[in-house]
């Protein structure tokens, strides 16, 4: 089977930034954008144009840098929000409008307070006022996930007819499971007329923890564009985190599914994004997390030492971290502590390293982790002679 692209559009600096506390100035933007545009991001979500006059400008600004990547804005199905929107997207090389409204019972009934008619009739109007600033337009049905599939089918037909380019099928609520998700997903490929001019696309919020299996589940059913965020930020529990995408294609190439991010520059870019924003990286996040790539179990640190592989499904390299961590603690064997010892200038015999061990654990059942530092007062404290 021919490999097939699926396009990542990064949300870091619209969806990312609604987080609380994660305000970012224009040259924040800017940075981050520019990294983007270098990593491979096919198109940048850079802002909601209408919600501030802040954010208006950094929206703009960020059109006259980015160079190769599609730039979108976020508006309501409102004409005022699409009219401000066009303007401050007017200096893109290849500009996006995304618009929408929510289409599921609970968002009709009790947020919009109006009928599934009119909810159609909205969307086709904000789609082909859209379509007249930009060819390039991105209709989102809100809260899809929870939304009936007859009539999202029959939501996503019309907003075809009115030129949508990109359908985004948005688990709002991050309710889904994966398998309905990518039934969701095949349902739309196979009952909505005109489907196969459009993209489809997975924006999968994070409430259950399901946000990235639910977008590979809508990818591997035709979606070909993934939205997602650098460290998964976002609202309430987060986005689907850009880094798991990307390795996940590349680590299932049976999937024949691939992106042009450069993996390399994810470690770097998810830094950059966590000191920009204050929002610290779990240790354990996948790709990522400072312990990513990291062992402290004997028994894992002995696999890893005889061959990475044992352990580390991914090479360090590909996402840009340097090497794997052996990290020593009273849960290390000698094996590790042979490794961290030789780092650090000592060649341990094996009646040595039986010597060194019994003080490395008195040591390290003190402390709760040993450090470079420690081991030279360890091999003292041992009272053998290294050479």
């Amino acid at each position: 089977m021919n490999r097939e692209k699926v396009q990542i559009f990064d949300t870091t600096l619209r969806d990312g930034e609604q987080v609380p506390g994660c305000k970012l100035d224009t040259n924040q933007k800017l940075v981050i954008a520019n990294r983007l545009d270098e990593m491979g991001v096919d198109i940048i979500e850079a802002g909601f144009p209408v919600s501030s006059p802040g954010d208006f400008l950094s929206v703009s600004e960020i059109c006259k840098i980015v160079k190769n990547a599609t730039v979108c804005g976020l508006t309501r199905a409102v004409e005022n929000d699409i009219d401000v929107a066009a303007a401050a997207l007017k200096h893109a090389v290849r500009p996006r409008i995304h618009t929408g409204i929510g289409t599921s019972d609970s968002h009709i009934i009790h947020k919009l307070q109006t009928t599934r008619e009119d909810v159609i009739a909205r969307a086709k109007h904000a789609v082909a006022h859209a379509k007249s600033y930009v060819e390039d337009v991105e209709f989102y049905a809100e809260d899809a996930g929870r939304t009936e599939n007859a009539f999202l089918a029959r939501v996503c037909e019309e907003v075809i007819k009115s030129g949508a380019t990109v359908l985004n099928i948005p688990d709002t609520t991050g309710y889904c499971l994966p398998e309905e998700y990518g039934a969701k997903i095949k349902y739309l490929k196979e009952n909505v007329k005109g489907i196969e001019n459009v993209i489809l696309s997975c924006h999968c919020h994070n409430d259950l923890g399901m946000a990235t299996a639910n977008s590979i589940a809508g990818a591997v059913n035709g979606a070909r564009q993934i939205e997602c965020t650098i460290n998964g930020i976002g609202e309430r529990a987060g986005n689907t985190a850009l880094e798991e995408v990307v390795m996940i294609f590349k680590q299932h190439p049976y999937l024949n599914l691939y992106t042009d991010i450069d993996s390399k520059q994810l470690n770097e870019m998810s830094r950059l994004v966590s000191e920009s924003m204050g929002m610290i990286v779990q240790p354990n996040k996948a790709i990522v997390g400072a312990n990513a790539f990291a062992h402290s179990s004997g028994i894992h640190q002995d696999g890893v030492i005889k061959n990475r592989a044992t352990y580390e499904i991914m090479d360090p390299l590909d996402v840009g971290v340097n090497e794997s961590s052996i990290i020593l603690t009273a849960r290390s064997g000698r094996a590790a502590l042979a490794y961290r010892a030789k780092k650090v200038g000592y060649e341990l015999t094996k009646v040595q390293l039986d010597i060194v061990y019994v003080e490395f654990l008195k040591f390290a059942d003190i402390k709760k982790e040993v450090l470079d530092e420690d081991i030279h007062q360890i091999i003292e404290a041992s009272k053998i002679t290294v050479y």
